[in-house]
């Protein structure tokens, strides 16, 4: 069983932890716990590399705090008379993008919206 899960690991360039080496048995119709195939790994001194980014913010100066103008009350009584934005951050492609879209908090229909892409390097 070592030389099996040795193999896959190898053949994936120690990419596969123990939970894809688990399923790639299986689809070999060898059935086997998850848990022996972790500690089968750590016997033999296997461990996958890749590790998922974790999200950092920016950690520099921050800019000028807005006043709390609404202090909470997310309702409008007509439209356009409360709007609201904020920044939301994805990874895709290589790229990372930032969505910006402003609400009327009327309806919550959408005004408007800017997005920027930027490499990752």
């Amino acid at each position: 069983m070592r030389k099996q899960i040795n193999d896959i690991f190898h053949a994936n360039k120690g990419r596969y932890g123990y939970r894809r080496i688990t399923l790639e048995l299986h689809n070999n119709s060898m059935v086997i716990n998850h848990k022996t195939v972790g500690r089968l790994m750590r016997k033999s001194g296997l461990k996958c590399h890749v590790r998922l980014k974790k999200y950092r913010s920016y950690r520099g100066i921050a800019g000028k705090i807005a006043s709390n103008i609404l202090e909470r009350d997310f309702k409008a009584a007509s439209p356009n008379k409360k709007w609201v934005t904020d920044v939301t951050e994805f990874a895709l492609f290589g790229h990372k993008i930032y969505l910006s879209p402003i609400l009327d908090l009327f309806n919550g229909e959408i005004i408007s919206y800017s997005i920027a892409l930027i490499p990752i390097y």
